[in-house]
């Protein structure tokens, strides 16, 4: 049988991992509550938004008016955003993000990756840490956004992508991100972003609408391409951040689960140890009683 003190050393070692799991468990909890507000109140407008932004698109092909965000060209110089967490213990919520990356690179744009054409910018420590190993080509970092997620403060990232667009250093920019659905469910998703394209014509609803534009359209498209953009990018990002609060209160949940299973078996394992220590020395005290008998 084991040491009876190794037992209870373990017992209250892993009481103590149980209680700090479970006060994780409340803390992200809590978080996931307020940020989900944000993402359910942000969702159908960026979606209203985007749905403009796309017929607005298809308008422009017809026009002369000329859309800088909707530059279709062969695509040689592809950025991927990769959107992970600064922090960990959310279970597979960062290696899930980090793998489609890989995919995506390697499957998607193989002939890109070799000529050393694809570039990462990533928003989010862990995605930082894994990718800069792997001695791939990167961005400066965007982690800071997560210590301060506002409308504002992301902006001015998706505005620095968008400028690098229009100048012509990307052919292409994709997302990369967990899409909240629920504290237990996350979906993967790779969306493009940059370039804008339209519908292809002739598919179920690629009529655009009829819009009409006031003070003019050429007014309403330098003001409206810019902001719709920025939102779609600001909602990947709040999308990711209340997904890891989702997916950190899950694993802690289930970590705490977990941490009581062991308790009540290890508890069992020191009763039986405990008992059999007792039976010892019942015997030890009846051997020596009939050795003094003898």
């Amino acid at each position: 049988m084991a040491n009876l003190k190794a037992i209870r050393i373990r017992i209250s070692s892993v009481k103590s991992t149980k209680q700090i799991t479970s006060a994780m468990k409340m803390v992200s909890a809590a978080k996931l509550r307020k940020a989900q507000d944000k993402i359910v109140r942000l969702r159908p407008y960026a979606s209203k938004l985007h749905e403009i932004l796309v017929w607005l698109s298809q308008s422009l092909a017809d026009s002369e008016l000329e859309n800088e965000y909707g530059r279709i060209s062969e695509p040689e110089k592809i950025l991927l955003i990769v959107i992970t967490s600064n922090r960990g213990l959310c279970g597979a919520f960062n290696s899930n993000v980090i793998k489609e990356a890989r995919r995506v690179a390697s499957e998607k744009y193989p002939e890109q990756l070799n000529k050393g054409n694809v570039t990462f910018l990533t928003i989010g420590k862990k995605g930082f840490d894994y990718l800069r190993k792997q001695r791939v080509k990167m961005l400066p970092e965007r982690n800071y956004l997560f210590n301060s997620l506002t409308f504002e403060n992301v902006a001015a990232v998706a505005g620095e992508v968008m400028n690098n667009f229009v100048t012509g250093e990307y052919d292409r920019v994709e997302l990369i991100y967990n899409q909240f659905k629920n504290a237990a469910v996350q979906n993967l998703t790779e969306e493009p972003f940059l370039p804008v394209e339209a519908p292809a014509k002739g598919t179920a609803g690629s009529a655009p609408a009829d819009y009409i534009y006031e003070p003019t359209q050429e007014e309403i498209i330098k003001e409206l391409i810019p902001k719709s953009l920025k939102i779609q990018f600001y909602k990947a990002v709040l999308d990711s951040f209340v997904a890891e609060h989702g997916a950190r209160m899950t694993a802690m949940h289930k970590a705490t689960d977990n941490a009581t299973g062991m308790i009540r078996d290890l508890t069992l394992q020191y009763n039986k140890a405990r008992q059999a220590a007792i039976t010892n020395q019942i015997l030890e005290v009846v051997s020596g009683a009939e050795a003094l008998k003898g």
